[in-house]
């Protein structure tokens, strides 16, 4: 038996599972150890080291080590996969995330963790309430809700979702108040003179393909972005962090614009809807490859709203996009953006909120579409660089 053995500490507010090396030794039983194998340690006799040096550790965490033991039918645990479990330490602290080794490791524990479920937790105030709601509205895997659960702070809080919806709003007002008008907005001659939408006249002006987001038809295109966006956005956001979810918003968003430019060459584009169809539709896309993991309350009841939603948007801007325009020969605001957004959230998307403790760099397929995604986008801007003029596209003034 080697001289140092490792003990589990828990940091003062158990925030990270660390692991200190001591020069005693362990009490150690005959029986614990097989005289061939020295490196493994009976169950019983793990348990009973948890019980003695575990006390300052956070329950859930306690609950994997357990979990750990439980899943070990032999009834002995090899000294590596306690190794696996706990080695990764450093990474925790500066991640908060869990690495491969950490997942494999527990991979085993993982029946008896959904044995015991989160939303058993009593006692709990409003804000924990939210987040185990939020847990098992997004996660398909019990050991991950639990770690979610017990790491989530609200530190930072889900800022990016409701900074942008919150700047849509007052876009909105300022341009009610401007335009005297609250619905169809787009039927104003002055409704597209503002340097936010984009317009294929001013194509050139290159910050119009993401700007346009801020700006809607009307309140009734407004209000259905900002329920799903706050509703679906919000929560993914709590959990997969404002940087995962800021880059599929934003690529959803380009693609819009781009696939408007290249298929609906003489439409402008107005409204979130890119960002916030990436974002539903790789949500959507997750639940439904995670369907028998996911315990959400009425999942088949909230998909079916998520779809209503996202046809009754959909359907009104084909409507918009068929019916005559107020000022020809410009014609009313694309719809095609949707479908950009669309084919991101089911490419992209997934593979973003397919893992969520995983780095993004760690995922070959993630690669892969993105690496499709940025070809995708580079075609866009050589098309309305050159395509234009080489078709001849006859466009509406400039407004």
């Amino acid at each position: 038996m080697v001289n140092s053995s490792p003990a589990v500490a828990a940091h003062a507010e158990g925030e990270e599972i660390e692991v200190l090396e001591s020069t005693d030794v362990l009490p150690v039983a005959p029986e614990d150890y097989d005289p061939e194998n020295s490196g493994f340690i009976s169950t019983e006799r793990f348990r009973d080291l948890l019980a003695a040096h575990g006390s300052e550790l956070d329950p859930h965490k306690l609950e994997v080590l357990l979990a750990l033991a439980d899943a070990n039918a032999d009834g002995k645990i090899c000294y590596q996969d306690f190794v696996n479990l706990v080695s990764s330490a450093d990474e925790l602290k500066m991640s908060n995330k869990r690495s491969n080794s950490f997942r494999q490791a527990i991979l085993q524990g993982s029946r008896q963790l959904r044995n015991s479920a989160l939303r058993e937790e009593v006692g709990l105030g409003l804000s924990r309430r939210l987040v185990r709601h939020v847990a098992y509205e997004t996660l398909p895997r019990e050991v991950d809700r639990k770690w979610y659960f017990d790491s989530y702070t609200y530190c930072p809080p889900p800022w990016l979702m409701l900074a942008i919806t919150i700047t849509e709003v007052v876009v909105f007002m300022y341009y009610g108040l401007q335009l005297n008008r609250w619905v169809l907005q787009v039927s104003s001659p002055y409704f597209l003179k503002g340097p936010l939408p984009y317009h294929p006249q001013l194509r050139a002006q290159a910050w119009r393909f993401l700007s346009y987001i801020f700006m809607h038809a009307g309140i009734e295109h407004l209000g259905l972005n900002m329920a799903m966006q706050l509703l679906v956005g919000v929560p993914l956001e709590m959990v997969h962090g404002a940087l995962r979810i800021g880059l599929v918003y934003v690529c959803g968003a380009l693609a819009g614009s781009l696939a408007v430019s290249v298929t609906d060459m003489t439409a402008p584009v107005v409204g979130s809807s890119g960002g916030v169809y990436a974002l539903v539709s790789a949500h959507l896309a997750n639940v439904v490859m995670n369907w028998s993991g996911m315990k959400c309350q009425f999942k088949l009841f909230r998909m079916a709203m998520a779809l209503v939603c996202m046809s009754v948007e959909f359907g009104r801007a084909v409507w918009l996009r068929c019916y005559p325009p107020a000022f020809p020969p410009c014609p009313n605001p694309s719809f095609v953006a949707h479908l950009g957004g669309v084919a991101v959230g089911l490419t992209l998307g997934v593979v973003v909120l397919q893992n969520y403790e995983q780095r993004l760099q760690e995922q070959s397929l993630f690669w892969i579409f993105f690496s499709v995604y940025t070809l995708f986008i580079l075609c866009g801007i050589f098309w309305n660089i050159f395509a234009y003029n080489l078709l001849d596209v006859k466009l509406p003034p400039p407004p």
